[in-house]
């Protein structure tokens, strides 16, 4: 362990004072196994971070739950592949040795700017984690300490109740990637043995255990010390249902009941625009995907209001602007990725839907901006949202209309409702009613009206998944389009979608001419 006092973290003879590195262990899944420490520092960091795999499912952040503030950081960070492959040029490993440097990278910014880091570790953090990876690039930095933890050899162990070894037995751990006739040859040579990393690898760890003769005495445990802990003898295990949490025990027959160095341009990466959809309100709407992206983003631009329903991290630059700025705004993200930086252009709902996606890719068709990388991360739409809140009236045909005239004329606003009128088609209306435009809607009511009976249902989504949420469902006689503002949605149901008793909406997916023919999909 090394301490402020020896001169860690800084050149020799500077006084300034960098943050703490801690790599914390968590234990095997019962949360009472997380030892005082472990917890006290937890509590205390300025910055928590935390790996997960692409799905954003963090084990190691939901053991630490109950230890978290309000107000911390949270560094997320994505595995770019677990098992899968990669396009990565220089394959596989190069793909995780270059997701290391960056969140070291990440991490050290925060060091650098006196901020103390946890790292979570599941298990122990210098027992197949994770962390060492970490700590390889940074302790040499950084003032760092190791908390141990419980590791999943022990915890399984207790479950079962069985010692691993006593007096003068040696206990072997081994990794089931090894090579099967290597495993094999190491089990036959020890006293006890836990072989971890199962998974995909069950079926060969256990063809070694059984070339080895002791597949009699060993024993499977999955999930030790959690709720969904399972075990039994290795020998019955069902391959498929063999998780990555799990592992292989050989107990004592005795007591059978029957460092990587820094990069010198400081971890820096290629710079990249991703357009990011937040969904319409509730930030449990908003993907793992798009949470990766925002949490591996250098700089957060987008316009003012949605930004902030974006956590605020001291390690990212926030770039907000006017609503009617979207080209300004375009080009700025590109000039930062340009310069290396990795931005983020927040949308609120799906940046592809009348949002920001389209901005960015147009303004990237300039010479200026050729090679500089854009990638779209879909989000929840309004119409999705609205349409699940009430029911499923997007359950026929249906179309997604802006009533907007800023970017194109009027008189092809009023164009398509009459086709998508006459056609039938349930219609997503954007952008109703504004300010400046405080009589379109109803120009568009009339419209409606000419093909539609003024029994039609319409839904208003105002604020959904917002603090303000509220729905109504009306019809489009008595839709009173003074009630609706930018922040609403409007559904227009067509002659099929009705209000069921229980107060659903809901548009039945076979056309009243479809015949037999609505059964084939």
């Amino acid at each position: 362990m090394s301490g402020r006092g020896s001169g860690v973290g800084g050149p020799a003879g500077s006084s300034r004072r960098t943050g703490r590195l801690y790599g914390v262990g968590l234990g095997p899944g019962d949360p009472e196994l997380v030892t005082v420490k472990a917890a006290r520092l937890i509590g205390t960091a300025d910055v928590v971070a935390f790996h997960a795999a692409r799905h954003g499912r963090s084990v190691a952040r939901a053991l630490a739950e109950p230890y978290l503030r309000p107000g911390q950081v949270e560094e997320l960070l994505v595995y770019p592949v677990t098992t899968e492959g990669t396009d990565h040029p220089g394959g596989y490993r190069a793909a995780i040795d270059s997701f290391y440097e960056d969140a070291a990278a990440r991490l050290a910014a925060h060091l650098d700017a006196g901020r103390d880091v946890v790292v979570l570790a599941e298990g122990d953090p210098f027992f197949y984690g994770s962390y060492m990876h970490m700590h390889k690039r940074l302790a040499h930095r950084y003032p760092t300490e190791v908390v141990p933890g419980v590791t999943s050899v022990s915890g399984a162990a207790a479950a079962l109740g069985r010692p691993l070894v006593e007096r003068d037995e040696v206990l072997t751990v081994l990794p089931g990637t090894l090579d099967g006739d290597e495993l094999a040859e190491r089990l036959a040579g020890t006293d006890s043995a836990a072989v971890l990393k199962l998974g995909r690898t069950f079926p060969a760890v256990r063809a070694a255990f059984e070339r080895a003769g002791v597949l009699d005495r060993a024993v499977y445990v999955e999930r030790a010390t959690t709720e969904r802990q399972r075990a039994l003898p290795l020998a019955d295990v069902d391959p498929a249902t063999v998780p990555y949490f799990s592992l292989a025990l050989l107990p004592s027959a005795l007591t059978d009941p029957g460092g990587v160095p820094a990069p010198a341009d400081g971890g820096g990466h290629a710079g990249e625009v991703a357009v990011v959809g937040l969904g319409p309100g509730s930030r449990c709407w908003t993907t793992p995907e798009a949470a990766e992206a925002l949490a591996a983003a250098d700089d957060l631009v987008g316009y003012g209001p949605y930004l902030d329903r974006v956590p605020a991290n001291p390690r990212q630059r926030r770039h907000p602007s006017d609503n009617r700025v979207e080209a300004e705004r375009a080009a700025h993200a590109l000039e930062l990725a340009r310069s290396g930086r990795r931005v983020a252009v927040v949308s609120s709902g799906d940046p592809g839907v009348f949002a920001m996606a389209a901005a960015v890719l147009e303004v990237a068709e300039r010479p200026e901006f050729a090679g500089v990388p854009v990638r779209v991360v879909p989000g929840l739409t309004a119409a999705q949202a609205v349409a699940a809140r009430v029911g499923a009236p997007l359950g026929h045909d249906f179309c997604v209309l802006s009533l907007s005239d800023v970017r194109k004329p009027w008189a092809v606003v009023v164009d398509r409702l009459r086709h998508a009128a006459a056609a039938d088609l349930v219609i997503a209306l954007y952008n109703p009613r504004s300010t400046v435009r405080p009589h379109q809607l109803g120009e568009a009511q009339k419209v409606l009206l000419e093909h539609r009976s003024p029994d039609t249902v319409v839904v208003v989504g105002r604020d959904v998944g917002g603090p303000e949420e509220r729905l109504t469902v009306t019809t489009l006689g008595d839709l009173d389009p003074h009630t609706v503002d930018m922040r609403c949605l409007v559904l227009v149901g067509s002659s099929r979608t009705r209000v069921s008793p229980s107060g659903a909406v809901w548009t039945p997916r076979t056309h009243p001419d479809a015949g037999s023919a609505g059964v084939r999909e």
